[in-house]
């Protein structure tokens, strides 16, 4: 495991944040919830490839995200399998804690609407389009 994979760990496992990426000195965290901090961090052009990350929960969409991003390690607490499907094809190394069969919803009477929304879709562009549309409708 690289120095920016450990410094990620770190950083997330002994704060309060729900995603860190590490890229040699620099450090990107988030205390955002679900997709928010990775669309925020697409939006703002960050410069990702090769970097570092380590999330809270990682479903579908946030995969699809992680690879727009050009992340090449990753680790989740918590991963889907569809998740680890498309990092795998991605070929972004994934490590992870527990494995399950899909994101439930925050209020657990469901699948997590993002991992609904992409659960068919197999190609990054398609799935960021989605993505954005669908976060633009669940915000109104």
């Amino acid at each position: 495991m690289g120095n920016d994979m450990l410094k990620a760990k770190s950083i997330f496992f002994n704060s309060d944040y729900t995603c860190v990426v590490v890229k040699g000195d620099r450090i990107y965290t988030s205390v955002k919830r679900g997709v928010d901090p990775l669309l925020d961090w697409i939006k703002e052009d960050c410069d990702f490839k090769d970097a570092c990350a380590v999330d809270k929960v990682v479903g579908k969409a946030a995969a699809f995200l992680y690879e727009c991003l050009g992340i090449k390690h990753l680790y989740a607490s918590i991963i889907s399998k569809p998740a680890l499907n498309v990092l795998k094809r991605a070929g972004i190394k994934a490590e992870y804690n527990l494995l399950v069969d899909a994101i439930i919803n925050r209020t657990k009477t469901g699948l997590c609407p993002m991992e609904t929304a992409v659960w068919d879709i197999e190609d990054m562009e398609t799935a960021l389009d989605i993505i954005k549309r669908k976060k633009i409708e669940m915000t109104k």
